[in-house]
């Protein structure tokens, strides 16, 4: 496309400000632009948005060059508005900042000192961008589709472009210098130095008409107060997994936020940036190791955060009272909203009310400097197959703010904060691990179980604190995890074994298992009504691609809705009556009383603290700010059910003493751990056994025992023993 003309395009774009319009239903003309001009004249507006479309609609051709050649066209918006401002201001602006209070003390001893008429060196005039007091964004047009981050080429640079991605980094706000002021030593003039690039030379020697006729050779001195900055950040937005193509790592590129584009978006954001994409000459060392290979960035103009399934901007509006009220009112409301959750997955009624409550989340409270955490987790464990994973990865969509990683793929420094370099400042700096980046929300591991135990300690101060200390690197903090933990584990030997412990079987300690207000333990059980119903469920979803029409004619809310209801709960903080108290503290000294004697690891103290955060997280579904006896009670219920749940494995915790069988099982168990080997000989077994007193026959015994309950495999000469 060949240059336009600067004046032809100053004239259209002035034009256009002042006379774009749009009329309303009543047929009342809209000036969109004028009345911003206004706010920006009287200081009620910092940003002033163009949009391509409204441009493109004025003048089709002005459209398509404003898209080719974006960065020109800004700075010919910027020189418009500037000259037009003047025109739209009604009265004068009273709050003034010390920018405001310099430069009127500057016009006021430059008119004593100079005379009217008198020329002036043009460093020493006032540059338009210290006297801005505005900025000029630009949006692309809907019709525009945006682009992945490896869609991005050299063909878009100069262009304004919409790219799609999910943040990765965000750094520190920092001031960037937009225009320096100098003061000379000698004479006292000042010099004033746009600056438009990413470094520059700082001006020595002062170039002013008295320093060079009394060649007194004055030097120039930066004043921080003259002088102007502007906010700026950097961004790392990273291509969404589902845009890689099979082989390749995810690609990233840099945004640079100015202005009020800065702290819009953190860490895990998914967001939709409109931008301009420019390249950027690398100087000093880099330039002699890169030779002529160039940076480039996307310099941010409009940053909009996306909902993480949908493509549609982030719901940020509640839902309004009388949307609530008629919500409420029904009877099955809240077996609705929990049968939402994941409805393509059978069953689990009672687990997905518990997610649901984890959603919520309960209230926090801080008694005399102590705090006490609101947020409710849960671990699910049991057999493979019984949607575990799948759950948890519904709830990382669902929840507004999350994180999903593995215990085997997750350090300690990935999950609590790693020491990094700026790539600003170059300073050693701390970038948040998974439990940093999912504050105020949801944190889901999966494969729990599989954690190394030095990775593990980490989670013990989040679970209960809420705070995850550091000390590395000559950097001492305390950082935030306000967080809700989902954990998902698997037994320690393929399936479930009833005969042993939850620490046994899971192989975590019980003082981790203890922090867990709900332990949901699901077993995968042969059952022919509940087996048909599930092959059935599962063969519809995979011929229809959707869930089976219920028996009442259930259809579940969608993610948008559920997100936005959240949301509205979160807001409540109900409160618990103190005539509850005698009705709460009597029932946890009943689930004492029955569990003296027991293994009352999972009955303590925090139990009690468990049934008060599921209680407040029940009134907030409700949408009131008192706590029911209603709430307690349905929280009870679920308590017992998770209870239930690890009693009906056939864990008794009144058991005896372990039986010849259990002990055998223990001493092949032990053989595997010290060879680290799933596959044993039966000859090294009978041998180990033998030595320790065991016949024959009860090893025997005990192998086709663990047999049938698919611990391990014999195979058939019974040479060999396989755990599964």
């Amino acid at each position: 496309m060949a240059m336009r003309d600067y004046t032809v395009d100053r004239d259209l774009i002035r034009n256009f400000l002042s006379q774009y319009h749009n009329e309303d239903d009543d047929g009342m003309k809209h000036f969109k632009y004028s009345d911003q001009l206004t706010r920006l004249a009287h200081r009620e507006q910092v940003a002033i948005e163009i949009d391509a479309e409204d441009v493109a609609t004025f003048d089709l051709e002005l459209g398509k060059a404003l898209l080719e050649n974006a960065r020109r066209y800004v700075r010919i918006i910027s020189d418009v508005i500037y000259d037009l401002l003047p025109s739209y201001k009604q009265h004068e602006v009273e709050c003034k900042d010390s920018l405001d209070v310099y430069i009127e003390h500057r016009l006021m001893m430059e008119s004593r000192t100079h005379q009217p008429g008198e020329s002036r060196d043009p460093r020493n005039q006032y540059p338009p961008e210290l006297l801005r007091r505005f900025e000029v964004t630009l949006k692309s047009p809907s019709t525009q589709k945006p682009l992945s981050v490896r869609q991005v080429r050299a063909e878009h640079i100069g262009k304004l472009i919409n790219v799609r991605g999910i943040v990765t980094r965000c750094t520190d706000v920092k001031p960037v210098l937009a225009v320096a002021t100098y003061t000379c030593d000698q004479c006292g003039a000042e010099t004033y130095q746009p600056v438009a690039s990413p470094t520059f030379m700082p001006l020595l020697m002062c170039e002013s008409a008295e320093c060079r006729v009394n060649k007194s050779g004055g030097r120039l001195y930066l004043q921080t107060r003259g002088s102007k900055f502007s906010k700026f950040q950097e961004l790392r937005v990273q291509e969404h997994s589902d845009q890689v193509p099979v082989g390749n790592v995810p690609r990233s590129i840099v945004v640079h936020a100015y202005g009020e584009n800065t702290r819009l978006t953190q860490p895990g954001d998914h967001i939709s940036v409109c931008g301009i994409f420019l390249p950027q000459a690398r100087t000093g060392f880099k330039a002699q190791a890169g030779g002529l290979a160039a940076d480039t960035y996307l310099e941010a103009h409009k940053i909009v955060r996306l909902n993480k399934t949908e493509d549609d901007i982030m719901q940020e509006k509640e839902l309004t009272d009388d949307e609530l009220r008629d919500l409420v009112k029904e009877p099955t409301f809240y077996s609705q909203l929990a049968r939402s959750i994941a409805p393509e997955i059978f069953g689990h009624e009672d687990v997905k009310k518990a997610l649901l409550l984890l959603l919520v989340g309960g209230v926090d409270q801080v008694a005399s400097g102590m705090k006490i955490r609101g947020n409710i987790n849960i671990c699910l464990m049991g057999d493979p197959g019984v949607a575990k994973s799948q759950l948890l990865s519904y709830i990382d969509r669902l929840a507004p703010r999350s994180q999903y990683t593995t215990g085997r793929g997750s350090s300690g420094a990935g999950l609590t904060a790693a020491v990094l370099k700026d790539p600003v400042t170059g300073e050693m700096t701390l970038e948040g691990g998974a439990l940093v980046l999912a504050d105020q929300g949801v944190c889901c591991i999966d494969e729990f179980d599989k954690m190394m135990d030095s990775d593990r300690t980490a989670i013990h101060e989040v679970m209960e604190q809420q705070t995850i200390s550091i000390a590395k690197a000559g950097i001492l903090t305390t950082l935030n995890a306000r967080v809700s933990i989902l954990a998902a584990a698997n037994p320690a030997y393929g399936r479930y074994n009833p005969k042993k412990s939850i620490e046994q079987n899971v192989q975590l300690p019980a003082a981790l298992l203890s922090r867990f207000d709900l332990l949901w333990l699901i077993q995968d059980k042969a059952d022919r009504d509940n087996d048909l119903r599930l092959a059935q469920h599962v063969a519809y979803v995979h011929r229809h691609s959707r869930q089976p029409p219920a028996a009442d004619n259930f259809r579940p809310f969608d993610m948008s809705f559920m997100r936005r209801f959240i949301m509205t709960c979160r807001r409540k903080n109900p409160v618990f009556p103190e005539e509850l108290a005698d009705y709460l503290t009597g029932a946890y000294v009943e689930l004492r009383k029955e569990a003296r004697g027991a293994d009352s690891t999972f009955t303590s103290p925090r139990t009690l603290l468990a049934i008060l955060r599921l209680s407040s997280a029940l009134a907030r579904l409700r949408v009131d700010n008192v706590v029911t006896k209603e709430d307690v009670v349905e929280a009870m219920r679920l308590m017992e059910a998770s209870k239930s749940s690890l009693a009906h494995s056939g864990h008794d915790p009144n058991r005896r003493a372990m039986t010849v069988t259990d002990r055998i099982f223990a001493v092949v168990r032990d053989i595997a751990a010290q060879s680290g080997a799933k596959s044993l000989k039966m000859a090294d077994i009978r041998q180990v056994c033998t030595s320790k007193g065991y016949t024959a026959d009860q090893l025997n015994e005990t192998i086709e025992e663990y047999e049938d309950l698919n611990i391990w495999v014999v195979n058939q000469p019974r040479t060999r023993l396989t755990f599964i």
